[in-house]
């Protein structure tokens, strides 16, 4: 007998017994809620046979048989409950057969040479991972497999959208064998029990949560997630031993294909999750900010990993490959799946709304600097001058007047707060603003300010976004987000008062550079907005603008902007 059978057989064995530890979980469980029923029935028993009988064992006697009653009661509703309980799946774009048979029958022909159950279904998320995903609690039936047993449902593939841009076909053959190698092992009558018994008790831990539930509703949920919760303890480290031992023994059976090749792949992988963080949070994110989101974000990360392959010297070699059949050609309208992910990926990572609208629209790469670096440079260089207004800070010594580059310079590299501001209301109608609360240095109260504005803005998106709510589907479809608010995985954390100042003064420098000095906005695909002077990018603005702002040195900044011709003293235009 080969390693990599006595490996798979290990994995597999592993993987039954911790599932069978699993069960006795729920075995014990129902054990301890019918003893006091099996007391009861003993109590019964002996009192009708004579056996047991007198004053103390008839109180005895009724007391346990109401206890077992209440018990069983209790318990029957916690179980109806934990069955009937649809955990949320993960939220994915779903493939249909048609929209992508040639995928299809890659993976069918990959669980036809491992001699495995085929997927009932593909599912495409926006994230660099794959997964086998059991959705059999869902309303309608699954695609079933000519394989499968057709009272088991097999569960669905889910393929990581950048992937299928990125990597090369035979590439995305040799990562796939592995996951979908899990379906030989998921499809043990045990582990399936074990993990169904798992997804009920986590779907249950969750009830109290649900919004709109009443105060009975809240209290009754509120014990069977208790119970639960006790239940998920108690079978924690069995499954994950579980999920190892099944891991195992589908990375063994799937060792005889294409391992040369896996190996390749997998560095793909890392390649293509480092592009793809680098494309969300450098170039996806600030359209997302501004209720714009890229169409075509998969088609981006190539472009993105092509830019560092030309940049990084590890990555050389890499590009070359584009020339092979990219697995996006397994999908007969490409264009379509990676505007359905890309929307996907913006609610994930940002919280965006389900559809289309006035205020959230699509935008593609060609028209993104114009669309989304001009107009987010311009619309915080008018929040910036809105702060400078309420602040009362004048208008830049001798100069025309009006949102200019040289106003914000002279605040900041002063170091004071608010500047007193005449009119027909008396000598002075604002006094000076302090600094922030446990700030120092130049710009503070102008960053506090900027931070609570937007924080504002942030607010009032919130409120009027749609909450979340599942497809309209037949019979009752589960929640596809859960209960969590979204963003799900939001990005990056806040940003602090200083980063925004920092920001909020390199787009008024973007600006000036636009309105007096020729520029362009332009993009980057790794770094995201960027500056272009006589078509050459400007990477070294960022330095000067610091000094600026953290230390109030303004002198690198005009040497910058001596340099390349800006004029600081001009009026900009606003949006």
């Amino acid at each position: 007998m080969s390693g990599t059978v006595v490996g798979e057989e290990a994995g597999a064995l592993a993987a039954r017994s911790r599932a069978l530890a699993v069960l006795r979980v729920r075995s014990r469980a129902l054990a301890l809620v019918l003893l006091p029923a099996a007391v009861a029935v003993v109590l019964l028993v002996g009192g009708s046979t004579g056996r047991i009988g007198g004053g103390s064992w008839d109180v005895a006697r009724w007391v346990v048989t109401s206890a077992a009653v209440v018990v069983l009661l209790a318990a029957a509703a916690v179980a109806a409950v934990i069955a009937r309980a649809r955990p949320a799946v993960s939220p994915t774009v779903p493939l249909a057969p048609a929209a992508a048979p040639d995928l299809y029958r890659l993976v069918e022909d990959l669980a036809d040479r491992m001699d495995v159950p085929a997927p009932s279904a593909i599912a495409l998320t926006p994230d660099c991972d794959s997964w086998l995903e059991d959705r059999t609690h869902r309303a309608h039936g699954p695609r079933r497999s000519p394989r499968a047993n057709p009272g088991d449902g097999a569960p669905v593939l889910v393929i990581g959208s950048p992937f299928l841009w990125w990597m090369r076909v035979a590439e995305l053959r040799a990562v796939l064998a592995p996951v979908v190698a899990g379906t030989g092992p998921s499809a043990h009558p045990d582990i399936a029990a074990a993990r169904r018994f798992l997804r009920g008790l986590d779907a249950a831990a969750g009830l109290a949560a649900r919004p709109g539930l009443g105060p009975v509703q809240g209290l009754g949920c509120a014990a069977v997630g208790r119970v639960a919760r006790v239940l998920l303890r108690s079978c924690r480290g069995h499954a994950a031993e579980m999920e190892r031992g099944v891991a195992a023994a589908a990375s063994e059976r799937a060792q005889a294909v294409d391992y040369g090749l896996r190996i390749v792949a997998q560095e793909q992988v890392g390649l293509a999750y480092a592009g793809w963080d680098r494309l969300l949070t450098r170039v996806a994110l600030p359209a997302w900010r501004m209720g714009r989101w890229p169409s075509r974000l998969d088609a981006g990360v190539v472009s993105a990993l092509t830019e560092l392959s030309r940049r990084d010297r590890l990555a050389e070699g890499f590009a070359s490959r584009l020339g092979e059949r990219p697995a996006c050609d397994l999908l007969e309208e490409p264009g379509a799946v990676d505007e359905a992910a890309s929307l996907l990926a913006a609610r994930l990572f940002h919280g965006g709304p389900a559809e289309i609208g006035p205020d959230w629209s699509p935008v593609d790469w060609q028209q993104y600097p114009e669309e989304v670096v001009d107009r987010k440079w311009r619309t915080e260089a008018a929040r910036l001058h809105r702060v400078l207004d309420a602040m009362g800070v004048r208008p830049s010594a001798g100069g025309p007047g009006g949102p200019t580059l040289a106003r914000v310079m002279e605040h900041i590299a002063g170091g004071a707060g608010a500047v007193p501001r005449p009119s027909a209301a008396g000598p002075t109608d604002v006094p000076p603003v302090p600094e922030a609360p446990g700030t120092d240095g130049p710009g503070a109260a102008l960053a506090a300010g900027i931070s609570a504005d937007v924080a504002r803005e942030e607010a009032a998106r919130e409120r009027s976004a749609t909450p979340p709510r599942a497809p309209d589907c037949a019979g009752d479809e589960p929640d596809l987000w859960g209960t969590d608010p979204l963003p799900l995985v939001p990005l990056q954390p806040p940003r602090t008062a200083r980063e925004l100042l920092a920001d909020h003064v390199t787009a008024m420098v973007c600006c000036a550079a636009v309105d007096t000095a020729g520029a362009t906005p332009g993009m980057d695909w790794l770094d995201g907005p960027a500056l272009l002077i006589n078509g050459e990018r400007r990477a070294d603005l960022g330095a000067r603008v610091l000094s600026l702002v953290e230390d109030g040195d303004p002198e690198p900044l005009r040497a910058w902007l001596a340099s390349a011709g800006v004029r600081a003293e001009k009026p900009i235009r606003l949006v």
